[in-house]
């Protein structure tokens, strides 16, 4: 079933032109990708169950091409290759808008774009921006992966990072899978030991993020950093 055979008012193409993108929830717009549904199953309740399947958008943005061609409904390359491209898009539309300015005169890009790596991820994963001098992303870099301690994240590999992007500074970022984005002592330990580290090669810590599905919390903010 296609959109012509939704209702006039259900067709969240003629919503969108109406009443602008941010009016459609996030079923329509993905709705919007997919164009078609499946025998006896319209496009907007194929979009609702692939948002199910996944945990919304950010368990989908992280969702492989392998993953969504168990899909009923996805198996054609085409689909499963458009979805794929918009979501890359996503990210990479948030990198250019952090690499042309200085990162916190954005900060709710940095969430947003931190949300699209990580807070899906079902295991710990601990990333670094690296900045230039005025603060730009010159790169990210998911540089560890499993529990994180001061014994699975090396200092050594961090500070060699940073020399590589020749980094003035950078912000830590790691995902808490168990949802919750309060920072144990063992974060703050840790970014303490990388403060120190960085320190000594003349690499700022700006700030480490924890990120979980939905939410995000600066150490910075917190006076932690």
């Amino acid at each position: 079933m296609s959109f012509k055979d939704l209702p006039a008012g259900a067709r969240p193409r003629e919503k969108l032109m109406a009443l602008g993108p941010a009016a459609l929830a996030d079923a329509e717009l993905l709705a919007l990708l997919l164009r078609t549904g499946m025998p006896g199953k319209n496009v907007l309740q194929l979009s609702q169950e692939l948002l199910d399947r996944f945990d919304g958008l950010a368990g989908l943005l992280h969702a492989d091409l392998d993953a969504l061609k168990t899909v009923k409904g996805l198996g054609g390359s085409a689909k499963r290759a458009e979805l794929a491209a918009v979501l890359e898009l996503a990210r990479r539309a948030l990198a250019e808008q952090l690499k042309a300015g200085a990162v916190f005169d954005s900060p709710g890009a940095v969430a947003h774009y931190l949300q699209l790596h990580l807070a899906a991820r079902p295991h710990e994963v601990f990333a670094a921006l690296f900045l230039d001098a005025q603060h730009r992303l010159i790169a990210m870099e998911e540089l560890f992966r499993g529990t994180l301690t001061q014994t699975s994240v090396y200092p050594r590999e961090v500070v060699t990072r940073a020399l590589h992007h020749h980094a003035a500074a950078v912000v830590l970022a790691h995902n808490h899978p168990s949802g919750s984005v309060e920072p144990s002592r063992a974060d703050q330990s840790l970014t303490q030991t990388l403060k120190a580290a960085l320190a000594l090669v003349d690499v700022r810590v700006l700030d480490h993020v924890i990120v979980a599905r939905g939410a995000t919390l600066s150490m910075a903010e917190r006076g932690l950093v």
